[in-house]
């Protein structure tokens, strides 16, 4: 039985899952939910995440939610197909992987992602975008990209010379954010650049980024 995942393909978390299920050669059926609907708020969808906040994966009579364990579940389950994402059989790359995968949440994402709700998302609410918040986190980011531009100029990726989790879980924020006016944050970094134009050439990326839409985008 393949496994379901509900999401959208716009979303960012469902797309973080949606590539990593790419990178690792894995069936799965995509579920639809309509966030615009609420579907997400319906009990039968609050049955599979308490959060109603999207994705859910649902693999036999096992159901997850929050796309980073997502990911590393499937990483780790399927360990010996595709890409191998945690570097499982090296201790010390596996451990480099961890490290960039905290980094990524607890100094990248949210900067990264305050400044893609504010762009794309408040508008959509109806709301008008805060430029004070904008602004205070492109600091932010560019302190964090700084760190990231000293260690891709020693390393092709994050957590060393081979492609790992830590670098996709950049992927969907990131992408939305290089349509803004600040994607010169990511530009004028060269090692950066680099990295960004490499993870996101992967064809698992490619084929997910091809439905991350915001309406007429």
């Amino acid at each position: 039985m393949a496994l379901k995942l509900y999401g959208a393909p716009m979303s960012t978390c469902t797309t973080r899952v949606m590539t990593c299920l790419h990178e690792k050669s894995v069936d799965f059926e995509l579920v639809p939910v309509n966030l615009f609907a609420a579907e997400h708020k319906q009990p039968s969808f609050l049955a599979k995440n308490p959060f109603g906040q999207i994705p859910a994966l649902e693999d036999n009579d096992l159901t997850l939610f929050e796309s980073r364990a997502i990911t590393s579940y499937v990483a780790e389950k399927f360990k010996e197909a595709g890409t191998d994402l945690l570097r499982h059989k090296d201790l010390k790359e596996a451990a480099l992987v961890k490290v960039w995968l905290e980094v990524e949440s607890q100094q990248f994402h949210p900067p990264m992602s305050s400044t893609v709700y504010q762009f794309f998302v408040a508008p959509i609410q109806g709301k008008t975008p805060d430029q004070a918040i904008i602004d205070a986190n492109l600091v932010k980011l560019g302190q964090v990209l700084d760190v990231y531009e000293t260690k891709l100029s020693s390393t092709k990726y994050l957590a060393g010379d081979f492609y790992s989790l830590a670098d996709l879980h950049h992927l969907s924020y990131t992408y939305y954010f290089m349509k803004t006016p600040f994607a010169s944050l990511i530009n004028e970094r060269p090692h950066v650049k680099v990295w960004w134009e490499d993870i996101t050439s992967r064809p698992a990326f490619k084929k997910v980024a091809e439905g991350m839409k915001f309406g007429g985008d």
